[in-house]
């Protein structure tokens, strides 16, 4: 099973820890490299523009992500420098980085990657889980920079734990799973004297070239840009968020970051669960989404439910083993009547997630570029909306290894305004995770809505549909 939570969850084993850094030369060449006329992706600038605002001396101001696992034996510093470089070179969204403009316009610069060299740096035998989190976090620059990515290994006996440390800027959810596998076949790769070579990948920065294309196209008349603004208006001219209090106002700088990770249901339960809404014309997704509107419903007696998720946009085969942030959020939106059961709403909820999807190519931060003053639409830069994420991760590449290698996904804590939800699925159990602000107020919101959301699931399967419970709605 992948392990989830925030950096500070790892629990590492103690162990002599040797980092790897862009070498001075190699920052240095990177500076001198020329404008490059593609701009970054739309999910990139906006990334960018909240990190200029909110970055400081004492707040990271974007996210960094560390994949972690552990391989038996002894490990190879020289083979790993190889490895290491071989992955940067690799996927080029590495070789990009970026600058904000007197007008506000950020700008990208690409630099050959054969400068692109990472070196080693020993800091002895660290016999704390804080000292080794201290050095992944603090040792590993912000989006703001391009050298925004580190990697390491804790040296044990017998083992090693090898860990991938990158900012959100360059990476994905998927892009975390491509990760560990990837270091592993460049590793081997080196090891064997290039006896067993990656297959060639796509580049993150052709994507961003192909979506700024299409966006450019659209204009406030397009009929996705409408569909998007009508969702929008309908919610009152903003986008969603989680239908309690959760204690942040429009003052709050920084409420923290809170994180659960509980189990949801076993795949038995998921099994019937999944067999229950296909008797009812839906997927598993559609269920999933119908789960949450009811548990949503109970918790605010909302009537309608409007979500966002993350969807992938890797589009061709080679940027199926892309490293890189490929992901846009596309809504899910649909009625919610005072009387509505599971197995009512599948269907509904089935279809409002493939309409979404219709919207994978136009982003919402493309949208809101168009919207008129006059159009109703309120929500301010820098925004943060509820999101519901799926990952299954039995179908991920080399998800037969993560148990024997102990796979980690974590990342720094931040700040979190809204409500962050994951659900992953697994061989045996499926999981939920869920990061939302640090306030007493939240925790008692995601706390109702856990219990909720746990129990509709539960009783899917063990009686094949769910009522949502009239007394909370009267």
């Amino acid at each position: 099973m992948v392990n989830f939570g925030f950096i500070d969850e790892w629990r590492p084993n103690p162990g002599k820890l040797t980092s790897w850094s862009v070498t001075p030369q190699s920052l240095e060449a990177a500076m001198r490299a020329p404008r490059h006329a593609t701009p970054p992706s739309h999910q990139q600038e906006e990334y960018l523009r909240t990190a200029y605002r909110t970055a400081s001396p004492q707040w990271r101001g974007s996210r960094l992500c560390t994949v972690v696992f552990t391989v038996p034996g002894v490990a190879d510093l020289d083979a790993l420098t190889q490895t290491f470089n071989a992955f940067l070179r690799r996927h080029d969204t590495f070789s990009s980085w970026f600058a904000q403009r007197d007008d506000g316009s950020i700008v990208r610069h690409v630099i050959d990657p054969d400068i692109i060299d990472v070196a080693p740096t020993e800091h002895g035998y660290l016999d704390s889980v804080e000292a080794i989190h201290a050095q992944v976090e603090s040792g590993t620059p912000n989006a703001l920079r391009w050298d925004c990515f580190t990697f390491g290994v804790i040296e044990h006996e017998g083992s090693f734990t090898l860990y991938g440390a990158v900012d959100h800027l360059h990476t994905d959810g998927m892009a975390q799973g491509l990760t560990c596998v990837d270091l592993l076949t460049l590793y081997g790769n080196v090891l064997s004297a290039g006896k067993a070579p990656s297959a060639p990948v796509d580049g993150h920065i052709a994507f961003s070239e192909r979506e700024r294309a299409a966006t450019a196209q659209l204009t406030w008349d397009s009929p996705k840009i409408k569909t998007w603004v009508d969702l929008l208006q309908r919610n009152g001219g903003d986008i969603p968020g989680f239908p309690a209090d959760l204690g942040v106002t429009d003052e709050t700088t920084n409420s923290g970051s809170a994180f659960l990770d509980i189990e949801l249901a076993t795949e038995g339960q998921m099994l019937r669960f999944e067999q229950v809404c296909a008797e009812h014309g839906g997927r598993f997704i559609g269920g999933l989404f119908a789960a949450q509107a009811l548990a949503e419903a109970e918790l605010s007696g909302n009537d309608w439910y409007f979500g966002l998720t993350p969807a992938n946009t890797r589009a061709t085969s080679g940027e199926a083993g892309s490293v890189g942030w490929y992901t846009s959020l596309v809504p899910v939106a649909f009625d919610v009547a005072p009387q509505a059961s599971f197995s009512s709403l599948v269907p509904v909820a089935q279809q409002a997630q493939e309409s979404g999807r219709e919207l994978n190519d136009v982003s919402l931060y493309r949208a809101f570029e168009l919207v008129t003053p006059d159009s109703g639409i309120r929500t301010r830069p820098g925004w943060s909306a509820r999101m519901l994420s799926f990952v299954d991760v039995r179908k991920m590449e080399g998800v037969e290894m993560f148990d024997k290698i102990d796979g980690g996904f974590f990342a720094s804590r931040g700040n979190s305004t809204e409500v962050y939800i994951w659900v992953n699925r697994f061989i045996d159990v499926t999981k939920l995770s869920v990061m939302f602000p640090d306030t007493p107020q939240a925790h008692a919101a995601i706390g109702r809505f856990q219990e909720i959301f746990r129990g509709i699931f539960a009783t899917v399967a063990a009686e094949g549909d769910y009522a949502m419970r009239v007394d909370v709605l009267s």
